[in-house]
């Protein structure tokens, strides 16, 4: 079952024009016009930072608009460790997420988007502690690659290296940027990345100083350069676009109002020269860069003779200048700017070319039908076209203007055709990056699509157009929708509890699904080894024996009884056709702003075997941003009852042994404000209200009233995961019943301890723990609980929507004793 909150489904009400993120993307004539001046402009501008939202969008929209600038963002991490507004996914799946809002903030700003191998594993305060984790010398290999490939003339970074950006990751990919810089140039440095890309030296390395969250780093020695302006061509100021580009964060909840006006960005050099009159001083921005003068005329002519009204009238100049660009000897320039021409061709003919599939998975030893679709829309000069798909060609008759040409195509998946997988997930992660031995994937933004590759004459020569296969229907409200299609195994295996926390091993249920008609040897089986293809399998005891038959789109759910002997406490579950094993969930991830998100993961089964003991069975659970506490709840044997605002009555409140606040449920709710007496009223009748972290910042300030006495919410946390703690009332109830809470109970613990912690505590509260970080002093307001009438309150800092859904022990007893209730007053 999935939680999501009010808040959530509101933000992607808003969110209409990214409903449609796959749409095949078409061009006016003035954003053409703005294509070929761009022709002209050989320069380019490569801006690092630390996380997705990190990038300043405004500089990149107007570098990449106005100036005309090769432009891309370099993010060290996905945003794989942050906090999520709008669902309860985490970790890896909100790392997904936030890749894909990345990239539609730059189809917005114009920019282009590439990754390291980073894992962001959430809020760290020392650069030294983010190198350590993520491996130094890995990362840097990264952005090395990342500089030599897209050869940047200026490198642009976000924070300094001298900790004003307050984040360890920050400063860490500060430090790299400046490092890199020097190592790009150096053939001593990765020379095995030299195979693939030649040594590169930047003309300037400049950090972008801000003024936000109480620090201006800003002053007026530093280099300023105008960002406000308005583009005529566009429509749009660069703070308009900056703004709908920053509003594609939407799982951090940063909508921003478009902005309009003058706006000077400041630039403090690093190393390399120090720009003076233009961020580009020194460096040639013309043809004259690759020796060949002639064509920038030939470009000026173009553009002086453009047709708003018939783009496709510079077709034939275009095709005389692809020939012009390919007798350069730059093959840099040569390859991008033939790009450009190319797509620049596809605009002007109102070219259409399209690739549906009749379905979103393209399933091993399956067959999937494809439509292929080309339409001449203005009537260019086009003679014929053909398709490739697979390894064959589909010709098309000839091309009559704006009259679509279709073909259908079965395309058969080999049984072991890959399936389609992030690339970055393919192999086992590190705890702080991810492992891809491939060079040539490392900085990719995503993996690449399935695809077709179109072919035509254009004025007498032939181009190659690369268009995904996508799968596409009508939806009566949003109406047509395209989704990415994925190659993916036959059968998908759904454990209902991938974690489970029990005394014992205990049974579960596994759904299995066929996206084809299919027969299994062994319908679900499991393993407490990694791969079940090639090691001895286990029965699992499931009743049924014999092969099993689904039709294709089938659901069937299986018992699992684990073995009576068991060596480890987890298993991979799994089944078998033939001699092909299987044993993938096929994890998929939805919501309207981005495409959806399919991807392949082991269908573990994982116990956790705690002594806990629990006080209570009815539990209210009232809706945040979204977490996955009502499911652990539920683990702990509790009935959970979802709450929304009608349910706000003392009468209804009272039959709860506890309330649980989701994370930022003030946050997110405005509605927590009227709800405040009826819960108050609640604990005072003996009741208890458990409240997890809520934000005090501009993104989600607290709306309303939250406990029965006074403190406040800091931005104080506690990063290191392994962090001792100590226990400030170790007779406190809540550190002894019904469990006995030790130090072990703080073990296994991941990512940090405590966010938002509370401060300006009234003497009202106890506090019960206190840790801190290296090198700082205690804190003590990760846990504070008061009594209330009959009734006590629980505020939490300490991180149990993290440490609960990843079944950690000591989490689920702590837990339990904090909202265990017998409807007596606590001890204090």
């Amino acid at each position: 079952m999935k939680y999501r909150s009010l808040l959530g489904i509101i933000l992607l009400g808003f969110c209409s024009i990214n409903i449609k993120a796959q749409t095949p993307r078409t061009y006016t004539s003035s954003e053409i016009l703005l294509q070929l001046k761009k022709l002209n402009v050989l320069g380019s501008v490569l801006y690092i930072a630390a996380h997705p939202d990190d990038e300043n969008t405004r500089l990149l929209a107007y570098l990449a608009n106005e100036k005309l600038y090769r432009t891309g963002y370099l993010s060290l991490t996905r945003g794989d460790g942050g906090q999520n507004l709008i669902g309860d996914e985490q970790g890896v799946d909100l790392g997904l997420i936030r890749t894909q809002e990345l990239l539609a903030a730059r189809r917005v700003d114009g920019a282009e988007q590439f990754f390291s191998r980073a894992f962001d594993f959430g809020f760290s305060k020392s650069p030294e502690e983010a190198l350590r984790i993520w491996g130094h010398d890995k990362i840097l290999s990264d952005v090395v690659w990342v500089i030599r490939k897209f050869k940047p003339d200026v490198i642009i970074t976000r924070f300094p290296t001298t900790g004003e950006g307050g984040h360890g990751h920050h400063t860490a990919s500060a430090i790299l940027a400046g490092e890199a810089f020097e190592a790009a140039a150096d053939p001593t440095k990765f020379p095995e990345q030299l195979k693939y890309v030649s040594v590169w030296q930047a003309k300037r390395l400049l950090w972008n100083t801000f003024n936000f969250g109480g620090n201006n780093t800003q002053n007026e020695s530093q280099f300023k350069l105008e960002c406000g302006d308005y583009n005529p061509i566009l429509g749009k100021s660069y703070g308009e676009i900056a703004a709908a580009s920053r509003s594609m964060h939407k799982s951090q909840g940063f909508g921003v109002p478009a902005q309009r006006g003058s706006v000077i960005e400041y630039f403090k050099t690093i190393k390399g020269e120090a720009p003076s009159k233009d961020l580009m001083d020194g460096i040639d921005l013309n043809w004259s860069r690759v020796g060949n003068t002639d064509i920038t005329n030939s470009i000026n002519t173009i553009v002086k003779n453009f047709d708003l009204q018939h783009p496709e009238k510079s077709n034939a100049d275009l095709v005389k200048l692809y020939d012009a660009v390919d007798k350069i000897t730059d093959p840099y320039w040569k390859q991008l700017k033939q790009g450009e021409i190319k797509r620049l061709l596809e605009n002007c003919s109102g070219l259409f070319m399209e690739a549906v599939a009749n379905n979103q998975y393209a399933v091993q030893g399956d067959s999937l039908r494809v439509t292929l679709t080309v339409n001449n829309r203005s009537g260019a000069n086009i003679l014929s076209a053909d398709a490739q798909i697979d390894t064959t060609y589909v010709i098309f008759d000839q091309l009559k203007k704006n009259t679509s040409e279709v073909k259908n195509y079965t395309w058969h998946i080999q049984p072991d055709a890959k399936p389609t997988q992030p690339y970055w997930l393919e192999n086992e992660m590190s705890k702080g990056s991810f492992n891809i031995t491939e060079q040539q994937l490392i900085g990719k933004a995503e993996s690449d699509p399935l695809s077709v590759n179109f072919s035509m004459m254009i004025e007498g020569k032939e181009f190659v157009f690369n268009k995904p296969i996508r799968y596409k229907y009508t939806d009566p409200v949003k109406g047509e929708i395209y989704q990415p299609v994925n190659i993916v195994p036959p059968v998908s295996f759904n454990p209902k509890e991938p974690v489970i926390v029990s005394k014992e091993f205990r049974n579960t249920t596994v759904e299995v699904t066929a996206l084809k008609k299919i027969t299994l040897n062994d319908p679900a089986i499991i393993s407490n080894i990694p791969d079940i293809t090639n090691n001895v399998v286990v029965d699992a005891n499931i009743g049924l024996k014999g092969n099993v038959s689904f039709e294709k789109d089938q659901k069937r759910s299986f018992a699992i009884v684990p073995p009576a002997t068991v060596d480890k406490p987890s298993f991979i579950v799994g089944g078998q056709e033939n001699t092909t094993g299987f044993n993938q969930q096929i994890r998929t991830i939805n919501y309207d702003h981005i495409p959806t998100i399919n991807y392949l993961k082991k269908a573990k089964i994982e116990y956790r075997l705690i002594d806990l003991k629990t006080e209570g069975n009815y539990a209210g659970y009232i809706p945040g941003a979204g977490d996955k506490i009502p499911e652990a709840l539920e683990q702990m044997g509790y009935k959970v009852v979802i709450l929304k605002e009608s349910d706000m009555t003392p009468g209804n409140l009272r039959q709860f042994d506890v309330i649980v606040t989701g994370v930022r449920t003030y946050n997110t709710n405005e509605w927590m404000n009227n709800a405040y007496d009826a819960l108050m009223q609640y604990v005072k009748e003996g009741g208890v209200l458990f409240t997890q972290y809520n934000t005090s910042n501009q993104i989600g300030p607290v709306k309303a009233k939250i406990a029965p006495y006074p403190f406040t919410i800091s931005r104080n946390r506690i990063t290191d995961e392994e962090a001792k703690v100590n226990f400030l009332l170790p007779e406190h109830k809540a550190l002894n019943y019904p469990n006995k809470i030790t130090q072990k109970d703080f073990e296994g613990w991941i990512q940090e301890r405590s966010i938002y912690n509370a401060e300006n505590i009234d003497t009202a509260y106890r506090k019960i723990l206190s840790m801190k970080d290296p090198g700082e002093n205690d804190q003590d307001g990760s846990l504070i609980i008061a009594n209330y009438g009959k009734g006590r309150f629980v505020y939490a800092g300490l991180v149990f929507f993290r440490e609960l859904p990843a079944g950690v022990p000591g989490a689920y007893r702590l837990f339990a004793n904090l909202i265990a209730n017998k409807r007596v007053k606590y001890i204090k």
